[in-house]
């Protein structure tokens, strides 16, 4: 079966002299291609479900990083995370006293800073990937590096794993994808993929770890891979590059941010291999770097360079509440297994939490962290899916 193209309007990138540079300088500019907004104002508040009157504050701030906090992991039905750092070093932190639990984690081996981590599905195992290129395997118990997995030629950016925990899957700015097989070390029969991009910045596996999703920079795009065989299923074109993807957990949807600032959320039908674009969310002003999505699929956090953090309603697709407001750009977020908490990750070396059932709670929709009745399972943006398409066919061809 041949791949699949999006194709969107392109607007001029311009190109950095180093990846940091592109960190702190891209210029940002507003997309040419037609914006569908979906959204529907309230009488009181034309954009979002609440005005924005005062500042929310995090319920702890958790010090000690001494450069850029660049990922977070929630340990599921406990009050710990693990923080990665541009300081070389994971930590963990309790979050009812906000204080760090034992030394950091450090590879003896070396101290280059660690870029991305994500927590295995058994969540005895931390992969992280750092500025020399590496991925790393970290025992959740003892905090020592168990494997070292190394192939490519450039930092590591993103790192996912397969549902299974058998697989995990990295992207690089060497412009490549890896799968690794977990047991053997070695990558797996998919093994190197080559995309597109000049610079691999997301990699997200599907749920049921039959695909995986690359977001980067030139190409700026979103493009879907055969996880078994590493063949190119579809490409989204975007308009700047793409940094951070994931997938709902029934697989039928990912969602996109990108250096522009816009949250794109695609319906995706893995027998036909098409891909509709069914909203827009635009409130960010700067690169969105981070993208958390709620078990129930309901509840979106989306970081960015603009120094804030958005909540979205992707029952009506409308942000909610003010945003959570930083003192820099903030680089990493995610919300708890049960999305009571977020956990953001800042360049002024700080993480902070926030009580995201509380904020819910406060302006009466703490009903988005439950399940939705049968009757309402349906999403707005399905809802407008032929609204959508009459206005801007997205179909793959």
């Amino acid at each position: 079966m041949s791949s699949t193209t999006i194709e969107m309007q392109e607007t001029s990138v311009i190109t950095p002299s180093s990846p940091s540079e592109m960190l702190e300088t891209s210029e940002i500019t507003t997309p040419s291609s037609p914006v569908i907004d979906i959204r529907e104002a309230s009488p009181s508040s034309p954009l979002s479900e609440t005005q924005e009157t005062s500042r929310v504050t995090p319920r702890q701030t958790l010090r000690d990083h001494t450069e850029w906090v660049r990922g977070v992991v929630h340990m599921p039905g406990e009050q710990l995370i693990i923080t990665c750092s541009n300081d070389g070093s994971l930590r963990r932190w309790d979050l009812e006293s906000g204080l760090q639990i034992g030394d950091d984690w450090r590879d003896q081996e070396d101290g280059v800073g660690v870029i991305t981590m994500a927590l295995s599905p058994r969540c005895d195992i931390v992969a992280s990937g750092s500025g020399d290129g590496t991925v790393r395997l970290w025992d959740t118990r003892t905090g020592k590096v168990i494997a070292r997995w190394t192939g490519h030629t450039r930092s590591v950016w993103s790192v996912s794993w397969s549902s299974t925990g058998k697989r995990v899957a990295s992207g690089s700015e060497d412009g490549t994808a890896r799968v690794w097989d977990v047991e053997t070390g070695k990558t797996a029969s998919s093994g190197l993929i080559k995309t597109a991009h000049r610079f691999v910045y997301a990699v997200s596996y599907s749920p049921d770890s039959k695909k995986i999703a690359t977001g980067g920079y030139k190409k700026n795009a979103v493009q879907i891979w055969d996880a078994d065989t590493g063949k190119l299923l579809s490409t989204i074109e975007h308009s700047r590059p793409v940094y951070s993807v994931t997938w709902t957990s029934d697989g039928k949807k990912f969602i996109s941010g990108s250096d522009v600032g816009s949250i794109r959320i695609f319906k995706f039908d893995p027998l036909a291999v098409q891909c509709h674009q069914v909203a827009i969310l635009e409130r960010h002003h700067n690169a969105v770097f981070a993208i958390s999505l709620s078990h129930n699929n309901r509840l979106l956090a989306s970081a960015s360079r603009d120094r804030t953090v958005r909540l979205w309603n992707l029952d009506t697709n409308l942000p909610v509440g003010e945003p959570l407001r930083h003192e820099a750009g903030v680089y990493c977020a995610a919300l708890s297994d049960d999305g009571k908490l977020l956990v953001t990750g800042c360049n002024d070396y700080n993480a902070y939490v926030w009580d995201i059932h509380a904020i819910l709670k406060e302006i009466g929709l703490d009903d988005l962290l439950s399940n939705p009745p049968k009757d309402e399972s349906k999403d707005v943006a399905d809802k407008s899916f032929l609204e959508v398409c009459d206005v801007f066919d997205l179909r793959c061809s």
